[in-house]
């Protein structure tokens, strides 16, 4: 079934992609193998993706990771979501999502959270937002990596190859405003549910725009400058949480 799904989804998408999760959902019929394929998809990248990256090993940002990660897991409506936090190491900060709820973070995104449980929430359920809506497998498709796979391709081993060759880099690129703006609001929902303060989003939104616009502004690297500014952001997540 492998080799067909990857030849058919290919097929459906055609020169413009259509929406990956309507054309997932058409391919395998139920959800629940929706979600496993997607899964795989997520395996064969976060294999990669850790031999292009260093992992950190300080048990601070491990611990942070999992217990924070566990809580707001713990509160997605859809039970059959499941997800992995890994931290590493790198010269900026950097999180991205992978299909199947692979959640990469780097080292200086925490210290821009002084570690505060908090704003860390915030910025995992950012990029677990982008897995829950269907955003992370989206782009993959879009790059054609997918929907350029052989007959025979096998559903394991399509995508390393690729993004070893386009490099984790492609991962910081931006997704559209619309799904940047909308990962915020269900971040804010989980963060809220799993019990932290939602407001530490626009606590922390509100910092680095500080830092931003400071005489001496810190280099907040490819990560944030992709996203939608931060004054929009915050306008966003105020009159959303202004409605609840």
């Amino acid at each position: 079934m492998a080799g067909s799904l990857f030849y058919n989804l290919g097929r459906k998408v055609g020169p413009k992609v259509r929406k990956a999760r309507w054309v997932w959902t058409s391919v395998t019929g139920t959800e629940a193998e929706t979600i496993r394929l997607e899964r795989g998809v997520g395996a064969d990248l976060a294999e990669e993706a850790r031999l292009q990256l260093e992992p950190d090993t300080d048990p601070r940002a491990r611990r942070i990771l999992d217990e924070t990660g566990h809580r707001l897991a713990g509160r997605v409506a859809n039970k059959l979501r499941t997800f992995r936090f890994e931290p590493f190491l790198a010269g900026e900060p950097n999180a991205f999502a992978l299909p199947g709820g692979y959640i990469f973070v780097s080292r200086p995104i925490m210290e821009l959270c002084r570690w505060d449980e908090g704003e860390v929430a915030f910025v995992l359920g950012h990029e677990m937002s982008h897995v829950i809506k269907g955003h992370a497998i989206e782009r993959i498709v879009m790059n054609s990596a997918i929907s350029t796979a052989s007959r025979a391709a096998p559903a394991r081993g399509v995508l390393g190859p690729w993004l070893k060759r386009v490099g984790v880099q492609f991962l910081e690129t931006a997704y559209s405003r619309d799904h940047e703006l909308e990962a915020d609001r269900l971040a804010v929902r989980l963060t809220a549910a799993a019990g932290y303060d939602p407001r530490s989003s626009v606590k922390l939104l509100a910092r680095l725009a500080e830092l931003k616009a400071a005489p001496d502004p810190l280099n907040l690297g490819e990560y944030f400058s992709t996203h939608p500014t931060f004054d929009l952001r915050i306008r966003s997540i105020c009159r959303f949480l202004k409605k609840r």
